[in-house]
């Protein structure tokens, strides 16, 4: 790992930090905030790929942990990862890794729409698939009634979020790109 990298990671770290200034909106009866915080991943993965994105995500959840109020509201400490809503921040680490890892496997043909569409994949898909459960599981709340109550609440939202870090990964592509394309096997 090079200087740049850990400056790359230390940096996008702050980034998510900056996210959590938004104050989060709650949604009455959900108990989940909607946070500025979850379009991260989304621009962590996409613009640092997969291995630095999921260590400046680490970073900043390592220092949240250690009691820094980095997360949307002013949160930090230990108990953010242990409530109903923990899931979705679980689920930021493996949609980093899974849009670091798409978007560098089709770097060349990244363009707005696989971008968003890559974004949403992991930025809603993953971490939905691991919020919700956990979610429903904490509260006590079905699973259906938890997946239902998200959809509803935050999807259109996190579509938003999906296109603006799209529209943030096309354009550091072509101004500054930080990804190196993945070379296929037979392309060598």
């Amino acid at each position: 790992m090079t200087t740049r990298d850990i400056v790359f990671i230390a940096l996008f770290a702050a980034f998510m930090a900056v996210l959590g200034v938004f104050p989060p909106l709650l949604i009455p009866g959900l108990g989940i905030p909607i946070t500025a915080q979850s379009l991260g991943p989304m621009i962590l993965g996409g613009v640092l790929g997969a291995k630095r994105g999921t260590l400046a995500m680490l970073l900043f959840l390592a220092l949240v942990a250690v009691g820094l109020p980095l997360l949307s509201g002013g949160r930090g400490g230990l108990a953010p990862f242990v409530g109903p809503w923990s899931g979705f921040i679980y689920g930021w680490i493996a949609a980093t890794f899974l849009i670091g890892l798409l978007t560098e496997r089709f770097w060349r043909k990244i363009n707005l729409v696989s971008a968003f569409l890559i974004s949403v994949a992991g930025g809603i898909g993953v971490v939905y698939l691991i919020g919700v459960p956990w979610f429903s599981f904490v509260s006590g709340t079905g699973l259906a009634e938890a997946f239902m109550g998200s959809m509803i609440a935050f999807i259109p939202g996190d579509l938003v979020k999906a296109g603006i870090a799209a529209a943030a990964v096309t354009l550091v592509k072509t101004s500054y790109p930080l990804i190196s394309p993945r070379l296929d096997n037979r392309a060598r």
